[in-house]
């Protein structure tokens, strides 16, 4: 994916202004400040999920209710947008679906979500809490039960804002249906490895590198790999390995295994909130 791909795709965020929160934040459980675990010096930002429902009618109240109701009922520090959300359509959406969809699923979205994404009539913004990493996981689950209870209220496109990353209904539906499985299971790990494929976006391009953006909604570092190591799909699939490298056995003992550097030299500011607090692991050219 070329550069100008990937700076499209900050495109919608940066042109609504929201911000990532700072570090110190209301927990979603106990109602009071909290810090980050783990926190690294290098950021005071703390991630957090900004959802796009595309609605097919000009009344946003199917929408804005059954968000509303999953709020009450179990989606605690969500909020829905009123400054953004809109009851019209959105002519940057059709670009902005389209730099975001999921290249890496076979069959992530069809030409029947395109369609819907050209014809959609109303936009709904719903933003997450502000996560403490040791939250990400937890919180990235009730996004993914969020996602569902608006699908079945009739949203006809969704996108993660935070990563850039769309997919079609049917794909997440399969994500909605693993990560409820992984719940139940009580199986954090995979928990973690569902809200990364449902939330992050890979594989985009930096100078000399192919990397992820998003692994922080789910307390990883982002991943840097060269981009002489193989197809975008071989690429992809050692980013995966190395994120679950991480996930099972902890980041020193995967930089050292990888022989990989940590680094917190992004290319996206601080207020981006595709910025990852946890930082880069780059593997060696």
């Amino acid at each position: 994916m070329n550069l100008l791909r990937r700076a499209l795709l900050a495109s919608i965020g940066a042109m609504i202004g929201w911000k990532p929160s700072s570090a110190k934040e209301i927990s979603p459980d106990s109602g009071e400040e909290t810090s980050s675990q783990n926190e690294v010096e290098e950021s005071s930002v703390t991630p957090r999920h900004v959802l796009c429902f595309l609605g097919k009618g000009r009344d946003l109240s199917p929408l804005s209710d059954a968000a509303s109701q999953a709020i009450r009922d179990f989606a605690t520090g969500f909020s829905i947008d009123e400054d953004y959300s809109q009851a019209e359509p959105d002519v940057r959406m059709v670009q902005s679906f389209a730099v975001c969809w999921d290249r890496v699923e076979a069959d992530a979205w069809s030409p029947a979500d395109e369609d819907a994404v050209a014809d959609h009539q109303s936009v709904l913004y719903v933003l997450g809490p502000s996560m403490a990493q040791a939250e990400t996981v937890k919180v990235s689950m009730l996004a993914l039960r969020l996602v569902e209870r608006l699908i079945d209220a009739g949203a006809v496109a969704v996108k993660g804002e935070s990563a850039g990353i769309a997919h079609g209904l049917d794909r997440w539906r399969e994500l909605i249906r693993q990560g409820a499985e992984a719940v139940k299971a009580a199986d954090p790990l995979a928990e973690q490895r569902i809200g990364r494929l449902a939330f992050a976006k890979r594989p985009l391009s930096v100078p000399g590198y192919l990397e992820s953006v998003g692994f922080h909604l789910v307390g990883l570092p982002d991943v840097y790999v060269p981009e002489t190591a193989g197809s975008e799909r071989e690429i992809v699939a050692i980013m995966d390995a190395v994120a679950d490298e991480i996930a099972q056995r902890g980041l020193e003992p995967t930089l050292k295994a990888r022989r990989a550097s940590p680094s917190f030299d992004s290319t996206y500011e601080p207020d981006e909130f595709k910025f990852n607090p946890y930082g880069i692991v780059k593997l060696p050219k």
